[in-house]
């Protein structure tokens, strides 16, 4: 496929499927690729951003507006601000595994960050051949798949060494704009690798738009799912962070909590062992499961 396209001096929409610096790769509605440019008065836009680029005089093309979002995903940098890294997307695939082993709480830090920005999480358990070898996962997310599944949350198993595959995961993907996410050495690449037949291609045309190298474990690409659908992948991180939130937004990423908040007797209840509080008896009564009132409550903490 070409990948260099060709935009007349009106505003033309695009898609952006790598973003980095003050440039970036946009994707028009043809299917061609170009590398364009950003404005400092306009804004860098994200992976997934809808926008309009228009011709500059010979120069590289130039993002004359970035269209408004539907929702955004971001993490925390090392300030504990909240950084965007893509945009527009239908769900966050949380990729863990046994090896290495999540913490007590990164699945709890990725699924806050998930509701909180509207977007649906999918859990995934990559490497799920070593936990057919009866490996300890003691108080770990692993400990909890059932219990996650109990509460809602669409979780599944792949295997990039054998059954089952990606075969679980596939349909999820189908006619979707999904990101993976993940600590680094879970596995990801190799998922990529195995839902994307033509990632070397697909990355070699990116890298032919610029006539630079593509960094795709350091980037935060958009590909194209051969049945349909876009596939974001991000970089790998040791230990997922949340920027700092307010009690509001922290109990509304805990889905079997925030029914309970705002029914305290204290309106500024933090659930944290205040009388009267509505939380602390539901999970009293069973209705909130202790070990995700303890991950809230140190999540709570660390929120400052």
């Amino acid at each position: 496929m070409e990948v260099k396209g060709t935009i007349a001096n009106m505003n033309q929409p695009a898609l952006i499927l790598v973003s980095y610096g003050a440039n970036g790769i946009a994707e028009l509605p043809d299917g061609s690729r170009l590398d364009v440019s950003y404005r400092r008065s306009v804004g860098r836009p994200f992976c997934g951003d809808r926008v309009c680029i228009k011709a500059a005089d010979g120069q590289t093309p130039l993002v004359s507006r970035i269209l408004e979002r539907r929702n955004e995903f971001a993490r925390a940098d090392a300030r504990r601000r909240k950084q965007v890294i893509a945009a527009n997307l239908d769900q966050v695939v949380i990729v863990i595994s046994p090896r290495p082993e999540p913490s007590t709480d990164l699945v709890e830090r990725y699924l806050v960050a998930v509701h909180s920005m509207g977007i649906r999480p999918v859990i995934v358990v990559n490497k799920v051949e070593l936990m057919e070898k009866g490996m300890s996962h003691e108080n770990g997310p692993l400990s909890h798949l059932n219990e996650y599944r109990d509460l809602g949350y669409e979780v599944l198993g792949t295997s990039c060494k054998g059954e089952p595959g990606t075969v679980t995961l596939q349909p999820l993907l189908a006619d979707t704009t999904s990101i993976l996410v993940g600590q680094s050495g879970v596995g990801k690449s190799s998922l990529v690798n195995a839902l994307l037949p033509d990632h070397d291609l697909q990355t070699g045309a990116l890298s032919r738009t610029t006539g630079k190298g593509t960094h795709t474990t350091t980037t935060t690409i958009m590909y194209n799912l051969p049945g349909g659908g876009k596939l974001i992948d991000s970089p790998g991180v040791w230990e997922y962070g949340l920027w700092k939130m307010e009690l509001q937004e922290l109990a509304h990423g805990f889905i079997d909590i925030e029914p309970w908040h705002g029914h305290c007797r204290f309106n500024d209840c933090r659930h944290s062992g205040e009388p009267g509080c509505a939380v602390a008896d539901a999970v009293t009564q069973g209705k909130i499961m202790q070990w995700r009132y303890e991950a809230y409550r140190r999540l709570l903490d660390q929120s400052g």
